[in-house]
């Protein structure tokens, strides 16, 4: 399925167990079909049923996560731990390579593997008033090529963490979002993978000005980030991009973060 299949889809999700379910067959068809997607920082009260905190929802093999859970393995795990400090999807196999990983951490993903989940991409996600979450894909096949499915597996993260924040909080989606011209402007041109230079360019006007509209439609979105300012935008119908999948949405989820766009975690 490509985003934008993604995307009209989840707009017509009433439930989380369907809109997980829509998640999980996307990801599945990038071969990562074992997701999680976890609030780190604060108390999540729409979960699935039978899963502990910090879980919002996961459909990880039974027998792992009763293991991981029963050991307080939450407490320790260096994706849980080190999502903070990240800005960007980051993959499992890179952090096995990092030298301060503890011991603990390293017996963690070590486990995990074992348990069939050989390799990950965690996308880190920020909300308002310095929430963190997130997303996590994994899959069962020792040849599967995390690099080669991030920029999709980051798309479908950004969308479904909309949209459950609007099944979650159905009175924000229902909230009159006033966009200027100029800020729908700097967004669809944002999506199109277009920089705040590139965009300048285009309509004439200096970088600053164009990082300036973009932070005001960041702020009425409620966000810090220039993909789920899109990605939100989209979904309230406040900007159209005809034909957004493809290299379009690969280019604007690709494109490296600004200083308009970093988040400002709280440490754990």
């Amino acid at each position: 399925m490509d985003l934008f299949s993604f995307i009209d889809c989840a707009n017509r999700t009433q439930s989380l167990s369907d809109l997980f379910d829509l998640l999980v067959s996307s990801a599945a068809d990038e071969g990562f079909g074992q997701v999680a997607y976890g609030a780190l920082n604060y108390e999540e009260t729409v979960r699935l049923p039978e899963h502990p905190m910090p879980a919002v929802a996961l459909n990880f093999p039974l027998d792992w996560r009763e293991h991981y859970f029963e050991r307080k393995y939450h407490e320790i795990d260096p994706v849980v731990r080190r999502t903070p400090f990240h800005s960007s999807p980051f993959m499992w196999d890179q952090l096995l390579e990092q030298k301060q990983l503890q011991d603990g951490e390293r017996l963690v993903l070590r486990e995990s593997r074992e348990a069939g989940l050989k390799h990950g991409v965690s996308v880190p996600l920020f909300g308002p008033s310095g929430r963190i979450s997130v997303l996590s894909f994994a899959s069962s096949f020792d040849d599967a090529d995390p690099i080669r499915h991030m920029k999709h597996l980051h798309a479908l993260a950004c969308q479904f963490h909309v949209a459950f924040g609007e099944l979650a909080q159905p009175a924000m989606g229902k909230k009159a979002i006033g966009l200027s011209q100029r800020e729908r402007e700097c967004l669809k041109w944002t999506a199109e993978g277009k920089s705040s230079w590139d965009i300048g360019i285009i309509l004439k006007i200096s970088e600053n000005t164009i990082n300036f509209h973009l932070k005001k439609a960041m702020r009425k979105l409620g966000t810090n980030s220039r993909t789920v300012a899109v990605v939100r935008a989209i979904r309230l119908g406040l900007i159209e991009i005809p034909g957004l999948s493809g290299p379009s949405v690969s280019a604007w989820i690709d494109t490296p973060p600004t200083e308009a766009d970093a988040a400002q975690p709280l440490p754990l």
